[in-house]
């Protein structure tokens, strides 16, 4: 019985440490020097885009769906730049119909998805 107790609790203290540092590594993606790397090297087809109605996360019929939160206008130009550097993730975009000046957030979703968020 012993051992069951010491080998449960092995694992269990061996997947909080994993758990802990997967949350780490969530923490900086969506940073700006995150963000913009991951626009850099993105290569799939996994996004959307969403139109910018508010900047306060507001979610109700009168403001429009959630946004992400505002960058600063260097953060947006880096975020352009990246994409920009990315010619086949510009390319997807405008086939999409995306003006990629038009973007001004982009987040990455934990199971690697970007969302796009333009005025």
């Amino acid at each position: 019985m012993k051992r069951v107790v010491s080998i449960t609790l092995a694992a269990a203290l061996s997947s909080l440490a994993f758990a802990g540092v997967s949350r780490a590594e969530s923490l900086g993606m969506n940073t700006a020097q995150g963000i913009e790397q991951t626009l850099r090297t993105f290569h799939g087809n996994d996004f959307n885009v969403e139109q910018v109605h508010n900047w306060r996360n507001l979610d109700d019929e009168t403001t429009g769906p959630r946004s992400a939160p505002e960058r600063s206008g260097q953060a947006v130009r880096g975020i352009q730049a990246s994409i920009d550097a990315n010619r086949s993730l510009a390319h997807r975009l405008n086939n999409e119909g995306v003006d990629v000046r038009n973007i001004v957030n982009a987040e990455q979703a934990a199971d690697g998805s970007l969302t796009f968020y333009v005025r």
